[in-house]
């Protein structure tokens, strides 16, 4: 997913606040990968017997689901 560049990480119009709180989820969980591909976003979360893979149609519903921002699941 990393290896993705900008132009592959295409946000909707109402996104466009997320890049920060993307930056600060960076900064506060290096261990977990974020990347796009045509459509969606992927965080690939570490965890002790394998990962978690969650995947969003928007760059705010991925960012909420990881954050616990979400009713589905709180993960921090």
């Amino acid at each position: 997913m990393e290896e993705r560049t900008a132009r592959h990480m295409r946000l909707v119009p109402d996104d466009q606040d997320q890049v920060l709180r993307l930056s600060r989820f960076r900064q506060d969980h290096p261990g977990v990968t974020i990347g796009a591909g045509n459509g969606w976003w992927q965080a690939r979360i570490p965890e002790p017997n394998g990962e978690i893979v969650t995947t969003r149609c928007t760059l705010r519903a991925l960012l909420g689901e990881i954050r616990g921002d979400t009713p589905s699941r709180a993960r921090s």
